[in-house]
Parts: structure tokens; sequence; C-alpha cells
């Protein structure tokens, strides 16, 4: 049997596969099990973060793998330790947690503002506020977090307690903070399963005011947008604001699995003794990952992205047959007159993988992918979609 049967028969059928069976790949380059090349511009949906088989990934990984991999939380590990403490250095949080996804870091920064919210404002403020088109995970508390309503149907009852405001609006917000016992609102910068949409600037600040106003904490989930993804470590950053719990995932370990939670100096004693754990959170082979990923974001890489993110934007925008383009680094939404999925067939098609987002082309490179490369991928969208308006 072909790997495609074999998958149809023994994997279960959540996933919308395209025809296309990766084999192997090489930087921004990937390549199917009849050796066709593609240029990656998903990543794994953000997360191969130095394209495939980086080398200096590699081999931080290898050497890993020969000392342990794994301890379990009972123990000290070297890695989950050196990546908090860079984790904390180059954000000013100050602890972090450890898990495997972005579901369980956004798990953990409810957990978190409840629990801050039962010791410093009552039990019964335990309502979070998100935002409607937002997204933060499959787990039936991150759905219920989850701001659309496509995502709750068939798993009623969600957990309670979460109220929706509206996206760029802060009477909506405030009414929520109002008529409610809220203890925290959990944002997405970048609403990247909603469409690749940026949050506003001044709507971002006055959300930061009134948390402070009304004493609830300012939860930023980073997990598609952070780890130099919008051009900066994590996207707050460029927003000017102070954030008390921050989550992060995908691209954080360069394609093994981890999720973190960060805290701040409000929330950093929440977390006490048995409260909250993980078994393979702080795995010793994923931490030895990150720390390659997180060392070489430096602002070198970081001015890269923005310069590339520009190049997009510059080229794509009123272009022929694309509407808009959207997003925040190397987080791209282009909007395109055509039938989004035909888009997409013909870039596969002429040797490029981008996503979609909605009724969006979503782009999501390697930070590192060469600039050749991004050209030529761009004016490879650029041409389908003036071809197929």
């Amino acid at each position: 049997m072909s790997i495609k049967k074999i998958d149809k028969e023994y994997v279960a059928n959540t996933y919308g596969r395209f025809d296309l069976q990766i084999d192997h790949g090489n930087g921004a380059y990937v390549y199917d099990n009849e050796g066709k090349e593609y240029i990656d511009l998903s990543s794994g949906i953000a997360v191969n973060t130095f394209g495939m088989c980086d080398p200096v990934w590699i081999k931080a990984v290898e050497a890993q793998l020969h000392k342990c991999q794994h301890t379990s939380n009972l123990y000290y590990s070297e890695p989950c330790a050196t990546l908090a403490k860079m984790l904390c250095e180059r954000t000013g949080a100050k602890k972090v947690f450890f898990g495997n996804s972005g579901a369980e870091a956004n798990e953990c920064a409810i957990k978190v503002a409840r629990l801050w919210a039962s010791e410093s404002k009552g039990e019964d403020y335990y309502h979070i506020v998100t935002l409607k088109n937002s997204f933060h995970g499959r787990t039936i508390t991150t759905l219920a977090a989850t701001g659309q309503d496509v995502f709750h149907k068939y798993f009623n009852p969600l957990t309670e307690g979460f109220v929706y405001a509206e996206a760029n609006n802060l009477e909506s917000v405030e009414k929520a903070f109002k008529e409610n016992k809220c203890c925290a609102i959990v944002m997405e910068l970048v609403q990247g399963e909603g469409g690749v949409l940026p949050l506003n600037r001044d709507f971002v600040e006055g959300v930061s005011l009134l948390c402070q106003k009304y004493n609830n904490l300012l939860v930023i989930d980073e997990v598609q947008t952070g780890n130099g993804r919008c051009g900066t470590l994590y996207a707050y950053q460029s927003y000017g604001i102070s954030p008390d719990v921050v989550s992060t995932a995908k691209g954080l370990a360069g394609g093994l699995p981890i999720g973190a939670c960060l805290m701040f100096d409000k929330t950093e004693s929440t977390l006490k003794p048995s409260l909250h754990g993980s078994t393979f959170g702080g795995n010793p082979i994923a931490c030895a990952g990150a720390i390659s990923v997180i060392e070489r974001i430096d602002d070198t890489l970081l001015s890269e992205v923005k310069e590339k993110s520009k190049y997009i934007f510059d080229t794509l925008s009123g272009a022929d047959g694309i509407k808009s383009v959207s997003g925040l680094g190397l987080m791209i939404g282009i909007e395109t007159e055509g039938d989004v999925s035909v888009i997409l067939s013909k870039c596969m098609e002429k040797g490029i993988l981008p996503i979609k987002a909605k009724n969006k082309l979503r782009l999501l490179p390697p930070l590192n992918i060469p600039f050749e490369l991004l050209k030529s991928s761009i004016e490879i969208i650029k041409e389908v979609a003036k071809d197929n308006k």
C-alpha cells in the first residue's frame, strides 16, 4: 500500500490533506516522494523557524540525544533551566512553565489568570475576555476561548467563563469588563487563523490601559506570532505594551513539540507546587532545539524579517488580481480576486507551498529563507493571482 492509502485507512480523518507527500527537505526547499522540489512558504505552519534540517539545530538536538532524552520534572535538567533563563532575559518575564503545544501554553495561561484572580480579586472573578475571530487551540477550554462559532459546533458544553469582545473596539472590551467579573483578556496581536489580521496599535494600547483600570491581566497569545515571526522576538514588543502573561509554541523549538507560558511580575508567584504539571514539559531534547533557535534570533535576523516583509507588501499590494495584503513580519495574508483554493492549487503546481487562512493565501516561510527564493516565490504568486482573477 502507498503511504497515502495507509494514512487514509489508519490515521484519524481530521485533516484535509493536500495530495502531496513530503519526503525530505533542506532549508526552504522540500521534496515530495517522487523527488519534485518545492519552495516551502508555510514552514509547518510557522514551526520550522530555520527551515528543514538546519545544521546548527541538528547539531544541538543530536548532542542532547546522546546525553538523555527525558528525565521527568522530578529532577533538574540543564536545557530546561537554560531555556527558561534565556526567555526571561529576552522578555523581562520572571518565570516560565513548559508544556508541549500552543494549546497547552494557553491552557496554562488561563489557569494562571484564574489562580491569580482567586487570590487577588476573589474566586468569582473567573471570566476571561477574548476577541471575536480569535483562535486559541483545540482543547475544550481553548475552544471555548476561541471567538469563532464554527469551532464550537458539536463540542458543547464548552468550558464556561469566556466573554467575546469585538476586535479593535475598546468600548466592546470595556463593556465586557464592566458587565462580568473578569480576571483577564487574552489576545492574539495578529489573528492568524482568523485571516492574518493585525490588531490596531491604538486598540492594543487602550486594552492595556483598561487592564490597569479594572485590575485585569493582559495575556498575549504568541503561539503563531512569536519567536521572530513578526519582526521582533515576540509581537507584543513591537506594540509597546507590558503583558502579564505570554503564551508561545510553534517556532520555539524549530520543529520539536514545545509550548511555554511566560509569567511576568504580577503573575510570577501564581503557580505553586502541585497546581500544574506536564509529563513532557521541559523535555531536554525539545529544549535543546529551542535554545538553538532562540540564541540565533538576533537583531540581524529580525532586521532581515522586516526587510523581507516590506518586499512582500511593496510587491503585492495593488498588484493585478490581488485585493489586499495584511499581516506583520513574515506572517502574511493575501486576499485574491480569484478563488483562493484554485490559486493555491496553481501555486503548488508551480512548485511553491503557501497555505490558507479563511479566504486568503497565508505565507509563513522560514525566517532565514534566502531573498532570491522569496522573490521568485512572490513573482509566482503575483503571476498566478493575475492569471486566475
